[in-house]
């Protein structure tokens, strides 16, 4: 079977999911290897009002965040700094991490993860959530 040359999606065609119930932001699956068979996972991840990460390393990935909607907060080995749109952040292997949103907005974020290391199974592992309008809206930049 070829692949496809390019894979073109909108934001109605995003799988989203949250981890576990408890979870306080879910993940809007632009591009992973199960899906699209490339060597990486692409997401939109939001962030509740006061919802962060569980502290999580990975072994051989690099985790790009890209801030497009929001603030908060990124703590990488020890390190705490702020997070605004525009704003990028690389996370090297092995190194813990956190994302933090301690406003009452939303915090939006392109999320990529390379190489994938099990992180497309896990968010596939959850449960099925859907994008409300005001995700829509800071995913498109739509009001």
């Amino acid at each position: 079977m070829s692949l496809e040359p390019a894979i073109a999606r909108t934001p109605a065609d995003y799988e989203v999911f949250r981890i576990t119930p408890q979870d306080t932001n879910k993940m809007a699956v632009i591009a992973d290897p199960i899906r699209d068979r490339v060597p990486f996972v692409a997401i939109v991840e939001i962030f509740e009002p006061g919802g962060k990460t569980p502290p999580n390393t990975h072994q051989d990935a690099y985790e790009l965040f890209f801030v497009l909607k929001g603030s908060g907060f990124a703590y990488c080995d020890g390190k705490k700094f702020p997070v605004n749109p525009g704003d990028s952040f690389v996370v090297r292997p092995k190194n813990e991490h956190v994302v933090e949103n301690p406003n009452p907005e939303p915090l939006y974020c392109l999320t990529v993860m390379m190489p994938n290391e099990g992180f497309a199974e896990l968010i596939r592992s959850g449960l099925p959530e859907k994008l409300d309008a005001m995700d829509l809206a800071a995913i498109t930049g739509k009001a």
